[in-house]
């Protein structure tokens, strides 16, 4: 934008009421900035006369009453400052500034967290169905060597996006939220959910540009830190509400379980051979043909008479997922009553052909399958309507597939269709016929945001049924907000190879970083079929070169919120995978009980989450920004605010190229030995000492550490000032019995706390207060441990403690009954 273009500048304040500042007359541009809170700011841009037509989808929060903002208009600028945080306006240019109130005494970090805008614009739509709307651009300066990080999954294995060039719409294995934050402790919502460019570049600074917007809408969060911004973005877009405890334990899947017998079969063979699972997962294509895509009913031979499956399930101390889609098969009863409101979209979507043999698909037989408009809340009734004969089943948790929504070629008249009713209940025009004076919702309008508002539909139904069971839903896609409604994300069909694993690492960091903590990805990768010797023939589990991928990635995402196996091609079930003794197998079962060990640390975490807006996994820049060579770390992370996962993520034993076993001999190899030593290199951030978690070693930050592994190896360390609880060795399931007695590990060299929080693992009654916690305290001069009073009305909690030293120079049990008691002389 070039100066002295006029612009009007329309400052807003909030001290209880709105408060107009001065409007220059200079152009045909209004800028309103409006404090939500010390620390969050919403900008908001239009041209003369209009407003954005109606309110976010994603934002939640309320601007707080009593805001002490003070303004000051002097020369060429207007300043407003919060206690927290300071705007300036360039009355010639209309570009903004923020930065933190250092005025007031503030802590910095150098740099300073300031922000500075450096273009905008808006150009007029002139055609279709989004003609009066606008292309919306928004740039920002940052300085040269400022790290930034977000915007959701995307698999190119970056932490930094720094450089980033991306047309974000959502899709399979990439998922978007319009969110970044900066090293130097700001954060941007970009307020928008048509396909957008994100772009930053030395040319074009950091620059958004949406497809159609009512004007420039954006939210400034000043956070200070990564964690601090974490928080604000959940204040600003929804908390997260406890998921039951047995979704922390282990899931099995793949595509797919051809019955109900092959199904529990395999929880048979877990509880024989005493391997924990909690989660099986059902996917498609139980209810039978294409042309009953998703009827949401137990149809398919194998899978009828349901009740007497799930309730056996149930009895051995398991849990049903299933998958569900956005789309319906022409026969099914969703697409009638879809059809029926009009609430059916045109596009191609999967699966094309109602012959479900073969590719590419037959054609002489269109499926007819189609998606249905989440945007609608009858739409959405609708939808719960069909999937409530699910739930009364008994299924426990929701695999919400192809929430993109999965489509193959989005035309212009996709783009075009009138979607949404009455704006999903917030004001605005009724669209349904797109007879308004407003501007009309368009697909090409709301595309991203149609994840947000299918896990949205779900969520407030089952919420609306029952508190008896927390709604848990893992989808394929996902948008800023979508947390609000236990809507955790995996990172879609990835193929299984090596960078796709180590890509997995940073795109679930990044993804974190957008304010949603709920990620995962499928465990081996889902398209697997280059171990195979003929495409599908299974013969990959016997492939050295997948074994030791698949070890690999199980180790990774045993640091994940969820920890689920799933893939095509090669089945995942661990009892394929040879036998107890064998160093592959051993170490995957291994993996898996540790997942176990750690249930309490974990569950602990997951009401920090849902509490204390924190996360499960964040970056080492989120603890350690004063050591530079975490601010671009894409292969650790610390999960949790003590362990730090180093998880090996090259092939140590065989090749990183996709091969059969084949393939494998005709090149020369041969058998492995997984039990051989390897090395592997792991950074430890300096500021602290680190604990290996599997020995008494204890090191220095600062420095790269190399270690002998094998196939069983995880590199993992706790930082000394930690307490780590642990489950008893030997759960089949998270409750198979009362967590009565827990192992206490301290990590001695600073003092430490941990809260130790306990509920009745599902239902919403903590939210009434059902719940309890107990500070743990270790004060390391002294060598005392300090076990709080049990705070909070949940009295099924722990009976006695069996306290650790990391170094292994003290145990003691101690009995517990809710009283604060002090354990001397460790």
């Amino acid at each position: 934008m070039k100066k002295g273009l006029l612009i009007g500048v329309l400052i807003m304040m909030i001290i209880g009421q709105p408060l107009e500042g001065r409007a220059i007359e200079v152009g045909d541009y209004d800028i309103n900035v409006e404090f939500l809170s010390p620390s969050i700011v919403h900008v908001v841009k239009t041209k003369a006369g209009h407003n954005m037509a109606y309110g976010s989808l994603v934002v939640v929060k309320e601007p707080e009453k009593g805001l002490d903002i003070s303004r000051k208009d002097e020369g060429g600028t207007i300043e407003l400052r919060s206690k927290k945080m300071a705007v300036s306006i360039d009355k010639e240019t209309g570009l903004l500034t923020f930065g933190v109130n250092n005025r007031r005494g503030d802590p910095l970090w150098s740099p300073s967290p300031s922000l500075r805008e450096r273009d905008f614009a808006l150009k007029e739509i002139t055609e279709g169905n989004d003609k009066g709307a606008f292309r919306a651009m928004q740039s920002f300066t940052l300085d040269d060597d400022e790290a930034i990080y977000g915007l959701g999954i995307l698999q190119d294995g970056k932490m930094n996006r720094r450089g980033t060039k991306k047309y974000m719409i959502q899709s399979n294995t990439e998922d978007f939220q319009n969110v970044v934050q900066s090293v130097k402790g700001w954060c941007i919502y970009w307020d928008n959910y048509s396909p957008t460019l994100f772009e930053d570049s030395p040319e074009e600074g950091m620059k958004w540009e949406s497809d159609v917007s009512d004007g420039i809408d954006y939210y400034l969060l000043m956070g200070g830190d990564v964690e601090g911004c974490v928080e604000l973005l959940r204040e600003l877009t929804g908390d997260v509400p406890m998921a039951p405890l047995w979704t922390y334990g282990f899931w099995q899947s793949k595509e797919r379980y051809r019955s109900f017998s092959e199904l529990t079969g395999v929880i048979d063979k877990y509880r024989q051979l005493e391997i924990p699972v909690d989660g099986m997962v059902q996917d498609w294509q139980y209810w039978g043909s294409n042309y009953l895509w998703n009827a949401m009913e137990f149809l398919a031979e194998g899978f009828q008479k349901p009740e007497k499956p799930i309730e056996y399930i149930h009895n051995q101390g398991c849990h049903l997922m299933v998958t569900i889609w956005q789309s319906f098969g022409p026969h099914t009863k969703g697409y009638r009553q879809m059809e029926e409101k009009g609430h059916l979209l045109g596009f191609n979507t999967w699966p094309l052909s109602g012959i479900r043999a073969g590719w590419p698909p037959n054609m002489d037989y269109p499926s007819g399958v189609r998606c249905y408009d989440a945007f609608s809340s009858e739409a959405r009734d609708i939808y719960w309507n069909n999937l409530k004969g699910l739930f009364d089943l008994g299924v426990d948790a929701w695999w919400m597939d192809s929430t993109e929504p999965d489509n193959f070629d989005f035309s212009e008249e996709d783009f075009e269709r009138i979607v949404g009713d009455v704006a999903d209940g917030r004001s605005g025009p009724s669209l349904q016929g797109g007879v308004s004076d407003e501007p009309l919702m368009t697909m090409r309008r709301m595309r991203n945001a149609y994840p947000l508002m299918a896990v949205k539909g779900v969520y407030e139904h089952q919420r609306a049924e029952t508190d008896e069971k927390r709604v848990f839903i893992m989808t394929r896609s996902g948008f800023a907000g979508q947390q609000r409604y236990a809507g955790g994300v995996w990172s879609g069909d990835v193929k299984s190879t090596w960078e796709s694993l180590r890509a997995q690492v940073a795109a679930g960091l990044n993804f974190t970083l957008t304010g949603n903590p709920s990620y995962n990805s499928d465990i081996g990768g889902f398209h697997a079929s280059a171990y195979n010797n003929h495409w599908d023939d299974g013969s990959g589990r016997d492939n050295p070169l997948f074994r030791e991928l698949y070890a690999r990635w199980m180790q990774y995402s045993l640091f994940c919120p969820v920890f689920r196996s799933h893939g095509t091609e090669v089945a995942r079930e661990i009892f394929l995978y040879g036998q107890e003794g064998e160093p592959l197998y051993d170490a995957l079962v291994q993996t898996i009980r540790l997942r176990y060990r750690l249930l309490p640390y974990i569950y602990s975490m997951a009401w920090q989450v849902s509490h204390n807006r924190k996360s499960y996994m964040l970056p080492l820049v989120a603890f350690f920004r004063e050591d530079h060579r975490t601010w671009d770390e894409p292969r650790e992370f610390m999960f949790g605010p003590s362990l730090l996962a180093a998880p090996i993520l090259e092939a140590q034993y065989t090749t990183e190229e996709p091969m059969s076993i084949e393939k494998w001999h005709q090149q020369g190899g041969g058998e492995i030995d997984f039990s051989q030593q390897r090395e592997t290199r792991s950074y430890l951030p300096e500021g602290t000492r680190w604990w290996d978690f599997f020995s008494d070693n204890i090191y220095v930050g600062g420095q790269d550490l190399s270690q002998s592994t094998t196939i069983a190896s995880i590199p993992l360390f706790v930082r000394a000032g930690s307490i780590v609880p642990l489950c008893p060795p030997g759960l089949q399931y998270a409750q198979e019995k009362p967590w009565d007695q827990l192992e206490i590990r301290i990590y001695p060299g600073q003092d430490a706390s941990f809260t130790l929080y306990e509920d009745e693992g599902d239902g919403y009654d903590y939210e009434k207060g059902t719940y309890s916690t107990i500070e743990l305290s270790w004060d390391d001069k002294a060598r005392c441990l300090t076990i709080g009073e049990r705070q909070g009305s949940w009295s099924g909690g722990v009976a006695s403690f069996t306290i650790t030293l990391a170094d292994g120079s003290e145990q003691k049990t101690v009995d517990y009954d809710g009283k604060r008691i002090k354990v001397k002389n460790l």
